[in-house]
């Protein structure tokens, strides 16, 4: 309860919204964080991230900000370094971290590097097709990865571009509507298996990973839609895995939070193959909080809540040195 006290003292600004691809799911993360804190009593603001943001952070200076921004600067590290540079705490990866983090396959690389699995992927950029010629590059990249295979935008998150190719005739026009997204994609061999999603929480002296959410939705696919409309996915906290696999995924969640840097809280996306072993997919420095969003599933599943979790987060951000 002391803590609780010393927090709801204290103003904190939940940034939401922007105008990246992942507005919409950004505000009703946001609204659903301000709207937990201020059931505990703490004394919250809710800002849209536009040209507003600066003037209201000099002239109503919260004492913590909770960034709950997806997308482009909520996580490619540009709010963050404006936090930074003003010298206000908040809670999250700091904002070099969160550039490591925000392409995807520097993190397929770092985690390749660390002795963790990911499936085995191509990244190539727009300006290689054209040059090269298209048909030649697709070929080359079904002979590597093989067919079916994932295309996806090489930043940005919410399976936003995401295709799942199972054809080689599909394969242009998938590549062309991932191409909508960003200016280079990532090729990854497709999984199969059990998708599985681990929050990491750094409320207490150490950092904790989360019971593991299973992800189960009809298609096999969990794609936009699946993630934000309520009913289109079944979960499962904690996923239904043996105990060995439970705890390796523990440890491999732990192990790349710390490996890419990242600070406060954080969720790695993995596929369970048929042999047990733990394929990383994707890190995300900003977890979606609304309500099908598979953090506060595992919040609940772990016996606490949304806001009793940040409370800690902003506790510890408002009382770090640095």
């Amino acid at each position: 309860m002391a803590q609780n006290a010393r927090v709801s003292d204290r103003t904190v600004a939940v940034l939401a919204g922007g105008l990246s691809h992942e507005r919409e799911v950004s505000l009703r993360s946001g609204r659903r964080l301000a709207g937990a804190l201020r059931a505990n009593g703490v004394d919250v603001r809710e800002w849209d991230v536009d040209s507003a943001l600066l003037e209201r952070l000099d002239t109503d200076r919260p004492d913590v900000v909770a960034v709950a921004l997806h997308g482009g600067e909520g996580e490619n590290g540009a709010v963050q370094q404006v936090l930074e540079l003003l010298g206000i705490p908040f809670v999250g990866t700091p904002s070099g971290a969160c550039r490591r983090a925000w392409d995807k396959p520097s993190v397929k690389a770092e985690l390749v590097r660390a002795g963790l699995s990911t499936p085995e992927w191509v990244a190539l950029p727009h300006s290689t097709f054209r040059e090269l010629g298209a048909r030649g590059v697709l070929d080359a990249i079904v002979e590597r990865i093989g067919l079916p295979l994932v295309l996806k935008p090489d930043q940005g998150g919410s399976a936003l571009g995401v295709q799942v190719v199972h054809s080689a005739d599909d394969l242009p026009a998938a590549m062309v509507s991932t191409f909508a997204y960003a200016d280079t994609v990532l090729a990854e061999r497709f999984v199969t298996g059990t998708e599985v999603a681990v929050s990491v929480v750094h409320d207490g002296d150490e950092p904790r990973a989360l019971p593991p959410v299973e992800v189960e939705v009809p298609s096999g696919f969990y794609d936009y839609t699946c993630r934000y409309t309520p009913g289109a996915a079944t979960f499962h906290c904690p996923a239904r895995l043996p105990q060995d696999v439970l705890r390796t995924l523990a440890d491999t969640a732990l192990d790349a939070h710390r490996l890419l840097g990242m600070r406060d809280i954080s969720r790695m996306d993995a596929i369970v193959d048929s042999s047990g072993a733990v394929q990383v997919l994707e890190m995300n420095v900003s977890p979606g909080l609304t309500d099908t969003s598979l953090l506060p599933t595992a919040v609940a599943a772990d016996g606490t809540d949304l806001a009793t979790v940040y409370q800690a987060l902003v506790e510890r951000a408002a009382t770090r040195q640095g």
